[in-house]
């Protein structure tokens, strides 16, 4: 019974990802890795049941952000956000700070003002 507990050696990339909760369904972390987008260890990976181990570093896009980590342990579960942060180490490099929005210079424009502006487009449209 011992042994069931413990961590297998490999495990599929798909799952594992689905387990370090990077994606919110294991078909939604299979698709990234079928549709050609994370590589492991600088190879790039077309099948979900490709087997990864502790050591490997992967690297995949999230949303609009490319992630970067180290698989630390394998896990056996799916559990809380806690327990599948330590089964990585994030080594993906801070992205720069954005730059502040311009502060406005006065009020927003009442819908009379926005009612001569659009007429004077129009305006502007019509002469060309």
């Amino acid at each position: 019974m011992a042994e069931a507990l413990q961590s297998p050696e490999k495990l599929r990339l798909d799952k594992w990802l689905w387990h370090a909760r990077f994606f919110k369904t294991r078909g939604l972390s299979a698709k990234q890795v079928s549709g050609g987008h994370c590589r492991v260890n600088s190879q790039k990976v077309l099948k979900p049941a490709h087997a990864v181990t502790a050591g490997d570093v992967l690297t995949f896009s999230q949303g609009a952000q490319i992630r970067v980590v180290r698989i630390v342990a394998l896990g056996t579960r799916r559990g809380p956000a806690p327990e599948a942060q330590a089964l990585y180490e994030d080594l993906t490099p801070p992205r720069a700070p954005r730059a502040p929005e311009p502060a406005r210079t006065g009020p927003r424009p009442t819908k009379k003002d926005r009612r001569h502006i659009a007429a004077f487009k129009d305006s502007l449209d019509t002469e060309h």
